[in-house]
């Protein structure tokens, strides 16, 4: 059942990755369905991170009914693939209502901040998807589905930084941040593309994404955790780059709303500058988490980190200034995160194996 639901996964990763690289120019991915390409964010978003998400959380939850959101998700993103789009729409929507659904238990047993905000990031992407379900894809569904992610991460590591001490008003400044993030999806879901109410909101989006960058390198337990070593160190680097895109998007989106050309920028520094690089900081410690899988750290974790970081800086040369930068940098962001892919499976051969040179994954920052 593992290995099952680990190819399903890992397909529609590819998949996935596979539409974007078509869309940023590559001629010798055409095999793939034409819905990889027209539907890559979507696949990415709800499909695949829907699935993993859901199954992160089926498993912390011990919720028989959790693990429906994973499995309609999965089967939605099937769908896509196989251009069933409508009947893909509904399932995932349905994943989506079971997701939220756990996450308001969560709320009923534990009413906190971080708990909250995994609440309101689920009800994102359960408007999201049903906004894809009734056939529109615009910016106001790509706005939701990428806030609930970003909402997600966020109550993760307000959850994790939940010890520290901070300034008074550092938790409201995290609230109002939050806030005005909400009202700009508000203000999407019932404005046209190209109104003045939709370009306040855009505006409003995007700098609501990078005060939340900024609230974060301010107060996260990464400007502790960059100073220790190993993994945890590692991990740190991770989040504090990743970070810095997600400041550096929010003006990409505020960029779009002024309009400049610059929606590859701020799609990309947010979907893979700063989601991949937190999947990057946390799947080591996650992945055994839910599988069992144990996994051993070495440097080399670095590796696909650097590529991915430095393969994206390329890839925005080619928004602006050399266009030719845009496809090679895209299909380098994908190599960075099979990269990625293959140092887990080398961590997991060298713990089993018992080797005495890594250090066993044990730590979170």
């Amino acid at each position: 059942m593992k290995i099952a639901v680990a190819i399903a996964v890992v397909a529609l990763m590819l998949a996935g990755l596979g539409g974007g690289l078509q869309r940023a120019g590559s001629a010798e991915l055409a095999a793939l369905p034409g819905t990889a390409a027209a539907l890559h964010a979507w696949l990415m978003i709800s499909a695949f991170f829907g699935t993993v998400i859901g199954i992160e959380r089926a498993v912390a939850l011990k919720w028989g009914p959790a693990w429906g959101a994973p499995l309609a998700s999965a089967l939605g993103g099937w769908c896509l693939l196989a251009a069933q789009v409508q009947v893909g729409g509904w399932a995932l929507l349905l994943g989506s209502l079971l997701f939220a659904a756990g996450s308001a238990r969560v709320v009923l047993q534990q009413a906190v901040a971080h708990h909250v905000l995994l609440l309101v990031a689920a009800l994102c992407w359960v408007a999201a998807n049903l906004r894809f379900a009734l056939g529109t894809m615009d910016d106001a569904t790509l706005a939701m589905g990428l806030a609930y992610l970003v909402l997600t991460i966020a109550a993760e590591r307000l959850e994790m930084t939940r010890l520290m001490q901070r300034k008074p008003l550092a938790l409201a400044a995290f609230a109002g941040v939050v806030g005005l993030l909400l009202l700009a999806l508000v203000l999407l879901w019932g404005s046209a593309d190209g109104s003045r109410a939709h370009a306040l909101a855009i505006t409003a989006y995007g700098a609501a994404l990078s005060l939340l960058g900024a609230w974060l390198m301010a107060y996260d337990l990464a400007r502790r955790t960059i100073r220790t070593q190993g993994l945890t160190r590692y991990m740190a680097v991770c989040l504090l780059i990743g970070y810095a895109w997600l400041t550096f998007a929010g003006l990409a989106w505020i960029g779009l709303a002024l309009g400049q050309p610059w929606r590859d920028a701020a799609l990309h520094a947010l979907g893979l500058g700063f989601i991949i690089s937190m999947v990057m900081a946390h799947a080591p410690v996650i992945l055994p988490a839910v599988s069992r899988l144990k996994l051993a750290y070495t440097p080399l974790f670095y590796l696909p980190l650097a590529l991915l970081h430095a393969s994206l800086l390329w890839r925005l040369l080619g928004e602006f200034v050399l266009p030719g930068a845009r496809a090679q940098g895209a299909l380098l962001n994908a190599l960075a995160i099979v990269a990625f892919g293959l140092t887990i499976l080398r961590a997991a051969l060298l713990a089993r194996r018992g080797s005495p040179r890594p250090t066993p994954l044990h730590t979170h920052p």
